[in-house]
């Protein structure tokens, strides 16, 4: 009789761990997520203001590819910069060209203060995330 006891418990038994670790995950990723914004751009349609940005951006010698650009705030008020490119370049060298140049041109010309940092998602021509950027201090 004890047997078949022990044999019901055991399982259940060893299943707490795994219930309670599930609980946990859950926590610690919705805990992420409001540190870092998932990305904002699912489309390959750039909003209207964006357009405009960029046309400005490209105007003052931006980068071509270059079809949209919009700032929000983010995390801590940072700036939230999301990029919509034509380029299928995902290479690190072109992105610290085009994160150069967008950001200087943003400063300069615009007067966004970057001094607390900021946070860049470059968006490629099918929509897909190509680059993520955490330039905070």
């Amino acid at each position: 009789m004890r047997r078949i006891v022990g044999l019901a418990v055991t399982p259940f038994a060893a299943s707490l761990p795994l219930l309670a670790g599930c609980t946990l995950d859950a926590g610690t990723a919705r805990d992420h997520s409001a540190e870092f914004p998932q990305p904002t751009a699912t489309t390959t349609v750039a909003p209207d203001p964006a357009v405009r940005l960029a046309d400005h951006y490209r105007e003052a010698s931006g980068n071509k590819h270059v079809y949209g650009i919009q700032r929000s705030d983010g995390p801590a008020d940072v700036p939230l910069l999301t990029v919509w490119t034509h380029s299928k370049d995902d290479d690190a060298g072109p992105f610290d060209r085009l994160n150069v140049s967008l950001t200087d041109y943003l400063k300069r010309e615009k007067g966004v203060d970057l001094s607390e940092g900021y946070l860049m998602d470059v968006f490629g021509p099918d929509g897909r995330l190509q680059h993520r950027l955490d330039a905070r201090p």
